[in-house]
């Protein structure tokens, strides 16, 4: 029988692609393919101002997007200002503990309410403009136009600021614009569309696989920010295989060996890889430096999970730590990165913490800062390659790459508006690297 599997290479597009077919299934037609037959992404899905505004509003709109950690804001009136899909959102507590979300503008004229650096929404718990004092509470609703106690108007002439004579207007009508707000173990979710599904739909079984983590209890140790001359898909894909470990991470590579690496992802938004045995620190650092969590099953405690977060965050979690990586997309060749490395209070000796602790948490940060600062420049130098026209895209290695076909399959579905949530593999655990 005559083999009549599609090539391909005899289907990639030439370059430049029209913004017109960004969003019909054909021009998907080579990343379609089953992994081992599939081709890359389009490279104008990295480098075009005509996919990347599409993208952002088709991806980044109606997904969960993680924006920040959950102790954070941990009581009221305590804030994280985070940018999604170019619009500037904050998160809040209101007074009974409850999470809130807000589009960071004024009912008025639209001001910009908070600063991007926040980390209160100011006295009392007031949200006050900065421009015509219109003032709200931390559940949104608006408390003055400006009359209101803490206005600064001088004393006998609050009836000139008065606006109850005003024909149809009740400051009800005026309070702050919702968005939907979730969280999961120690991320902070939002989501910009009108109606979404549940955040638990878009997780899939991920609660399930890090039940015995306790990851609503992990705190923040250290953050760090990176500029990234680089398309955020490119960190993420760059982050979901191993393949690159031995040329890109020699001192990686010591203690997350190749032989190591297993699949593991159920259904849900998300690809994700495990790493174990857990290996021991190398003369070049490694994972140890806290103790771990007690209360790991052996599998667990043994392992090390790592998972990409549809759209554009990474996770990290070992038996004493985690590590995150919140990417923000900023135009198709320029990506800001956040990277916090977090642990849970019982590794770190309990409250307060002690010298040993401190010492391991600083070993862990330099080690993540050499491994990301290694990731974010060989991805800087695929961007350089993806910008010649030369490239028409590239080949899939099957069995390394698997969940990079998955993702750019997750991205495709958003592009040409298909509502999937990816079925996971067959077993819990898919060695990547089959014994001899």
């Amino acid at each position: 029988m005559s083999d009549t599997r599609v090539n391909p290479y005899t289907t990639l597009p030439a370059r430049p692609v029209d913004p017109a077919l960004f969003t019909l299934e054909s021009t998907y037609r080579s990343t379609r393919l089953p992994v081992e037959l599939a081709s890359t992404l389009l490279p104008d899905a990295y480098t075009s101002p005509e996919f990347f505004a599409l993208e952002r509003d088709r991806l980044f709109t109606d997904s969960w997007v993680p924006v920040g950690i959950t102790s954070d804001v941990a009581r009221h009136g305590a804030c994280v200002v985070v940018e999604v899909a170019g619009r500037s959102i904050f998160v809040t507590r209101n007074r009974h503990g409850e999470l809130r979300a807000f589009h960071n503008l004024c009912r008025h004229r639209a001001t910009k309410l908070l600063d991007a650096d926040a980390r209160e929404v100011g006295r009392r718990g007031r949200i006050r403009c900065p421009y015509h004092s219109w003032t709200y509470d931390t559940d949104g609703a608006c408390l003055g136009t400006p009359l209101f106690e803490g206005s600064d108007i001088p004393e006998g002439q609050e009836a000139i600021f008065d606006t109850s004579i005003a024909t149809g207007f009740d400051r009800a009508d005026y309070g702050l614009l919702e968005v939907a707000v979730d969280t999961w173990g120690l991320f902070l979710f939002v989501n910009l569309a009108p109606n979404p599904s549940p955040l638990a739909t878009q997780l899939g079984d991920l609660p399930r696989r890090f039940a015995d983590y306790r990851l609503d209890e992990w705190v923040t140790q250290r953050r760090r920010t990176y500029d990234v001359a680089a398309n955020h898909k490119l960190i993420g894909e760059n982050f979901m295989e191993y393949y690159h470990l031995p040329w890109v991470h020699p001192e990686l590579n010591k203690v997350s060996k190749f032989s190591d690496h297993y699949r593991w992802q159920g259904p849900g938004m998300y690809t994700g890889m495990c790493t174990t045995p857990v290996s021991r620190n190398s003369d070049a650092g490694g994972w140890d430096g806290l103790r771990p969590l007690s209360s790991l099953g052996p599998q667990d405690a043994d392992s090390g999970r790592f998972v990409w977060l549809f759209p554009s965050t990474a996770l990290v979690v070992l038996p004493n730590h985690a590590f995150v990586l919140f990417n923000r997309p900023v135009s198709p060749n320029h990506t800001v990165e956040t990277a916090v490395l977090l642990a849970h209070p019982e590794s770190l000796g309990g409250e307060g913490g002690d010298d040993t602790a401190e010492e391991g948490v600083e070993q862990l940060a330099k080690f993540w800062d050499l491994v990301n600062t290694q990731d974010l420049e060989i991805v800087e130098r695929v961007q350089e390659g993806l910008e010649n026209p030369a490239y028409r895209g590239g080949r899939m290695c099957f069995r390394f790459e698997e969940p990079l076909h998955r993702f750019q399959n997750m991205v495709i579905d958003k592009m040409v508006g298909v509502d999937r949530v990816p079925s996971g593999d067959e077993s819990t655990m898919t060695r990547m690297f089959p014994d001899p």
